[in-house]
């Protein structure tokens, strides 16, 4: 393929004319643009694809025209280079890829109903209109659309509605923006509506397949998040409305158009009566994502798609901050803690992984960007740092300064950096750089050398690596004044330990709060030290340092056998940052042992005294009062508690599936998963199986849904798991959006695995025609990746995808996914027969 052309610098659009006629019946369009803009020279390049031009007009007259499929360009030669005023008319299909504009699918009352929506980034805009696709080339748009239209549909776009005439809805002219970020919806929508203190409208819509209470939520946090930007950003909401929609059809979580904003329904819409926290946490960081962008992103956008960090990074950060200022009960920086920080450290251990910086020019590559452990959770993280440094007031301050540069335009990562040095007083750019533009991160070594404390760094990995001696300005957050705010030599010696710990007090500890994105290997005196002190520790410190011990003991630097026994010491614990990384932790070891053998059977053992104490206090229903804590703690020792088989936890989950059974919906949120998935192992039957796929083909809850999902692809039987792949690649079961968690459940169920590795390497090539233009296509390698465990899985892993090197946006997870089960191999051929004796010793 050949290297992208910048089709920008050779003309530079200042306003679009769209009118758009859609015809859903015959899945067709009709469309006429009409750019303004300076042509620099007299050949240019226009985007489009899969459009049949019809014709192209320069200045009133015709001009003659070339098309290129492998570049997506239209290719006009101008009499001459200046302003030009060029009108294109064409016809394209409607795409069934959930990309450009596209179909979503519903029903109501048994009717199957479609709702027109669009997704345009990262390029899909040139397939609904000739454009110059690209970030920096910010125009102002004037849209019309036109459709097959039935009485009491709405139709939505970035900006209000003007006017209808002939059909034709005709929408304010829209600021300055980007092509990615333009967007329009049509159909039959029940909304609820609100006014922010500004005066900005605030709308929630949906299909009229959801109960209307579930639009109340998502409102809510909207409207509450668009204020609270507006004071923290010191900037106003730049457009009249912010419009929420949710498609029952999407590809990603969510997409920040500007003033149209879509999700997923999963992501937007909720129950308030019975939807378990962890799930409105989830709801409203992704609402709070979306909107940090209309400032971080729409406002000012990155110039290119290297700097993609700039929009996912800030915005993840700003998500955080957002709902912890909006719930504080919440305490919603724990949940940070426990997603996006392990996400951002396993991936980024492994030895090819991108930096958070990444050039790109192959057309192909920009959608593998979108890595959401790097470019969202790692990136994140290293704002977190900058946060911590520098403090909210410059913060704040600085960003002020950055939207005033540049609202409206483009800015690079150096444009950030330089705002929130001059408003810190600090060289922001020469600390962050070192995260910014390398892979991967630190381990800190600290030791008692000679009656010396001891720094040293070195790149931490999980598996095979060539180390390249990178280095990094890590900010050490140490609680002994005696270290340094940053470290940026390789070893630093800080002084005779047995004097700095007598005038301590308290044992040596760094990264105190878990913000920096490093690990810590503290010698045998110093952890042991810790250890003997945790009760003192807080729960972000025990996370911290069981998920610091697990990921030492995935790169072979400490050894699993020291890890297990530590967890029954924190399995008391009410804090649930802790049980979620406890039983984190607990099920890395179910990689050390066979199925159905006697060291599985001691590992089962394991999880019931891990757990059995925590579900005597806790039970299976909420208790009136509990607090956030002992809600998010319930799922994790219930789970373990039924993976145990302990005989009281399989008998009270059957019990509430029997009392429930007319209405399994009602189970409780945070328990009904368990309860199906306790029904379908121990007491399926067909008639079960075929009851749960229709309520799931029926149901317009997403989270029902997921539940349902997650039981029927754990079921032990055979035949029924043949039946279940074979809805696959059925849309009206099981939609393309949500086919990755349904492979991935029954990949991981062992009496699964074999047939859907069979039928991913049987029918890739249909996958890749459905979702291949999806910038998550590449995470079904990652999820293969992520449960194979032996030599012949992974000599197939390998027979299957190298000769895939070198499909374009696949290479690079390719070679990572290998080197990953590479060393999950490895590391349990080197550790299996110690771990599991070490078990059966705990369980004897």
């Amino acid at each position: 393929m050949a290297e992208l052309t910048r089709f920008y610098n050779m003309f530079q659009p200042t306003h679009y004319d769209i009118f758009l006629n859609i015809n859903r019946e015959e899945k067709q369009f009709t469309g006429k643009t009409t750019i303004t803009g300076a042509a620099k020279e007299q050949s240019i390049s226009i985007h489009q694809k899969d459009l049949k031009i019809l014709s192209v007009q320069v200045d009133g007259e015709d001009r003659a025209f070339t098309t290129d499929t492998e570049t997506d360009a239209l290719q006009i030669n101008l009499a001459k280079a200046g302003d030009v005023k060029i009108t294109i008319t064409y016809k394209a299909e409607l795409t069934d890829t959930m990309m450009g504009i596209y179909p979503s699918y519903y029903t109501v009352d048994g009717v199957k109903k479609q709702i027109i929506g669009t997704q345009f980034e990262t390029n899909f805009a040139r397939q609904a209109f000739p454009c110059i696709d690209e970030p920096e080339a910010k125009a102002t748009f004037d849209i019309a659309l036109k459709f097959d239209e039935h009485p009491g549909e709405v139709t939505l776009s970035n900006m209000p509605e003007l006017r209808v005439e002939d059909g034709v809805h005709y929408f304010d002219t829209t600021v300055r923006m980007s092509t990615y970020l333009i967007a329009f919806a049509f159909g039959e929508l029940q909304s609820k509506q609100t006014t922010t203190k500004s005066g900005v409208k605030i709308g929630v819509f949906a299909t009229k397949a959801h109960q209307a209470n579930e639009l109340d939520f998502g409102l809510d946090i909207a409207k509450r998040s668009i204020e609270f930007y507006e004071d923290f950003y010191q900037t106003p909401y730049p457009l009249p409305h912010s419009w929420q929609l949710a498609l029952p059809d999407f590809s990603a979580g969510a997409m920040e158009n500007w003033g149209l904003v879509t999700y997923r329904e999963a992501y937007l819409l909720l129950d308030p009566e019975n939807t378990a926290l962890d799930m409105k946490q989830l709801v409203a960081t992704v609402i709070a994502h979306e909107l940090a962008h209309q400032w971080f992103g729409d406002l000012v956008t990155m110039k290119w798609w290297d700097d993609l960090w700039l929009n996912e990074s800030f915005a993840n950060m700003m998500e955080y901050v957002a709902v912890d200022a909006l719930e504080p009960d919440w305490r919603i920086w724990e949940t940070f803690q426990i997603s996006e920080v392990p996400a951002a450290l396993q991936r980024d251990a492994t030895d090819g992984v991108q930096s958070v910086h990444v050039n790109v020019e192959n057309p192909a590559e920009i959608d593998a960007l979108f890595d959401g452990a790097i470019v969202y959770a790692k990136g994140s993280r290293m704002l977190v740092m900058v946060r911590a440094l520098i403090g909210d007031d410059a913060l704040r301050a600085g960003l002020k300064n950055y939207f005033a540069a540049h609202q409206f335009g483009n800015a690079t990562g150096a444009d950030l950096w330089a705002a929130l040095g001059d408003s810190s007083g600090i060289d922001v750019g020469a600390i962050m750089n070192s995260w910014l533009e390398q892979p991967g991160y630190p381990v800190v070594t600290a030791s008692v050398t000679d009656g010396q404390l001891v720094l040293e760094q070195q790149q931490f990995f999980i598996g095979k690596a060539q180390a390249a001696g990178r280095q990094w300005q890590i900010p050490l957050n140490s609680n002994y004044e005696t270290a340094p705010a940053i470290m940026a030599d390789k070893k630093i010696v800080l002084g005779n330990y047995a004097a700095l710990r007598e005038k301590n007090g308290v044992p040596f500890r760094v990264n105190i709060g878990n913000n920096s994105h490093f690990i810590v290997k503290y010698d045998e005196t110093l952890l042991t030290d810790i250890l003997d002190n945790s009760a003192a520790l807080d729960p972000i410190s025990k996370l911290q340092l069981l998920q610091d011990l697990r990921l030492l003991a995935e790169g072979k630097y400490v050894s699993y056998v020291t890890v297990a026994p530590l967890l029954l010491s924190f399995a008391d614990s009410h804090s649930a940052v802790v049980n979620t990384v406890l039983y984190q932790v607990a099920g890395n070891l179910k990689k050390f042992v066979t199925p159905d053998s006697d060291e599985e059977r001691n590992l089962k053992a394991f999880f019931n005294k891990l757990s059995a104490a925590q579900v005597a206090r806790l039970g299976w229903k909420a208790k009136k009062g509990e607090s956030n804590d002992d809600q998010l703690t319930r799922p994790y020792v219930l789970g373990a508690a039924l993976y145990a088989e302990n005989a009281d936890a399989i008998a009270a989950a059957h019990s509430l599936f029997e009392s429930n059974v007319e209405h399994l919906v009602a189970l409780p949120a945070d328990i009904r998963v368990f309860v199906l998935s306790n029904e379908v192992k121990h007491f399926g039957s067909g008639t079960l199986f075929n009851k749960l796929l229709e309520a799931y083909r029926q149901s317009s809850d997403a989270s029902y849904k997921a539940d349902i999902s997650s039981a029927l692809s754990g079921t032990p039987d055979t035949s029924l798991i043949a039946r279940l792949i074979e809805k696959f690649e059925d849309a009206d079961t099981i939609k393309p959006q949500d086919l990755r968690a349904w492979f991935r459940s029954v990949l991981a169920n062992k009496d699964g695995q074999q047939a859907a590795w069979d039928w991913i390497r049987a029918d890739w090539k249909w996958l890749e025609k459905t979702v291949g233009g999806d910038m998550e296509f590449t995470t079904y390698i990652t999820v293969i990746a992520s449960i194979f465990r032996t030599p012949e899985r992974l000599a197939e892993f390998k027979t299957f995808f190298e000769p895939k090197l070198e499909t374009p946006g696949l290479t690079r997870e390719i070679k990572m996914d290998i080197n990953v089960i590479e060393s999950r191999v490895e590391l349990i051929e080197r550790e299996k027969n110690a771990v599991d004796a070490a078990i059966a010793s705990i369980v004897e």
